[in-house]
């Protein structure tokens, strides 16, 4: 077998080396800690920029972001990070997570059960590291 490398694989490895070389301490960098940079917003907040401030007799903040997530579960759950956030932040808007898993297996009908799986796998994440925090 050869060693060879895709032009892919060779970018990110030259990538690498320019982050080491920038900043020994990002050879270990992961990018979920940008999500520890972003806090939740306030359930008023989101509200306010989401939800009925946007028309008073529009979908409130829960909604859209239930919304969000049916949307992101029929893309597939490709990102992550904007998939737990919206979690986080749909459950501070209000929503219960019974209403994130049904929100979520909905879309199993309309973007088949892998793209369901891997949105049910980062929603239970999310929800798992704030049980961790409660105890």
């Amino acid at each position: 077998m050869s060693d060879a490398k895709t032009p892919f694989e060779m970018m990110m490895a030259q990538a690498q080396e320019m982050a080491k070389a920038f900043n020994p301490a990002l050879e270990s960098f992961s990018p979920k800690g940008f999500e520890k940079l972003w806090p939740t917003m306030p359930k008023e907040m989101m509200e306010t920029f989401f939800g009925k401030g946007l028309s008073k007799d529009g979908l409130d903040a829960k909604t859209r972001l239930l919304l969000n997530l049916a949307g992101m579960t029929m893309q597939g759950a490709q990102a992550d990070t904007p998939f737990r956030m919206t979690v986080r932040h749909a459950r501070e808007a209000g929503a219960t997570d019974e209403e994130i898993a049904e929100t979520i297996a909905q879309m199993s009908m309309f973007a088949g059960i892998p793209a369901m799986t891997r949105a049910m796998e980062l929603a239970r994440d999310v929800m798992a590291e704030d049980e961790e925090k409660d105890t």
